[in-house]
């Protein structure tokens, strides 16, 4: 059983980017010390919340920083890039990590993002699918390179000099290349079953209900099956909201106060695909009126706190309803007013005190 935070704290909108830079950097180093394995960053353009531009550029600065983390983008949003740029760059910080790289890639899901870069969202699914298809025949072949596309072109022909090393593409450390990565939010997720087909691994999302986490991998687990293979406990990230506290009374505040981020996350979020029209999304139950899906109701769904017995005992019935997730991945939170100093502290208990137990429960089991 592996422990990650996945860096997707919802900054209030109104903060600078200079101090959230400066935040999450400090909160990647502190996971890092106290032996959390892996981390993940996302990637927005348009968003002050998450206002991550290049979650490459954010990792590799971490890179020298730190000694225990594996680094994941949660995702790289290929419609937004040209292929040959997020093949080369991908490749370079495989190098620079040292191979500590999990490539996730993903669609998208900003409205702005999409309005920014002309994407119709009713064919990012294409080009996602034609994105990855021309990163993975980059990293395969060596020039010349002729790969045509609806959305676009990968070509190098004519300007190729062998002996000067000229029209040669980058490739990855790892063989054959960095595993790849989608994350999934949706009940009965086709995009599971897509990850299942490929051989990718699975990020569940933060505030999917808990019916479609277990959707997730009962999708994934019949697609691997169906091509011929077994699905790895391994392969599939469950990311939650994540609050360790002393006792039982102080996790209550630090989840349901007034000053808590982990308050905001959840309104933030519910606000957020309301607007978009997607809050079936967030639904503890997929018959649930929209006006009960409130933020207490995501919260008490989606957050798992406690003291450190009882988030162990949350997480053990945690995996026997969804299933053998291999990874536990943190959201991280936003450290305004008292949040720096909870979360900090409930790192440091669910790294200390409640995931070792975690992983001995899920070897016994393993065992048995």
């Amino acid at each position: 059983m592996r422990l990650g935070m996945f860096m997707m704290p919802v900054h209030p909108p109104g903060r600078s980017l200079s101090d959230t830079l400066t935040e999450d950097t400090t909160k990647s180093v502190l996971a890092d010390t106290l032996g959390y394995d892996e981390l993940w960053m996302g990637e927005h353009f348009s968003a002050t919340t998450e206002p991550f531009p290049s979650p490459l550029m954010f990792l590799a600065g971490l890179v020298p920083q730190t000694k225990n983390l594996t680094f994941g983008t949660a995702v790289i949003n290929l419609p937004n890039h040209h292929p040959a740029i997020v093949a080369g760059e991908a490749a370079q910080f495989d190098h620079m990590s040292g191979g500590r790289f999990l490539f996730g890639v993903g669609s998208g899901g900003l409205a702005s993002d999409f309005e920014l870069f002309k994407i119709d969202p009713a064919a990012r699914q294409r080009a996602f699918m034609e994105s990855i298809d021309m990163i993975l025949r980059i990293w395969a072949q060596d020039p010349p390179y002729d790969i045509q596309g609806e959305f676009w072109n990968v070509q190098i022909k004519k300007a190729i000099l062998p002996e000067l090393g000229v029209g040669f593409m980058p490739k990855p450390l790892q063989k054959p290349h960095p595993p790849i990565h989608i994350s999934i939010s949706s009940p009965d997720s086709a995009t599971a079953k897509l990850a299942g087909t490929k051989g990718w691994g699975i990020i569940s999302g933060p505030v999917a209900p808990l019916y479609a986490v277990a959707s997730h991998w009962q999708a994934y687990s019949e697609a691997r099956r169906q091509a011929g293979k077994t699905a790895r406990s391994e392969d599939w990230r469950v990311s939650r909201l994540v609050i360790v506290a002393p006792s039982d009374a102080e996790a209550e505040e630090r989840v349901y106060g007034d000053r808590a981020s982990n308050r905001y996350y959840c309104t933030y979020m519910r606000t957020a695909l309301a607007t978009a029209k997607r809050l079936y999304m967030i639904k503890p139950r997929a018959d649930m009126p929209d006006d009960e899906c409130t933020p207490e109701a995501i919260m008490q769904e989606c957050v798992i706190h406690g003291s450190p017995r009882t988030v162990l005992d949350k997480l053990v019935a945690l995996r026997e309803r969804v299933g053998p997730f291999g990874t536990l991945l943190q959201i991280g939170l936003d450290w305004g007013g008292p949040n720096e100093a909870w979360e900090r502290d409930g790192m440091r208990l669910l790294a200390q005190d409640v995931m070792p137990k975690f992983g001995q429960h899920v070897t016994a089991q393993a065992a048995e």
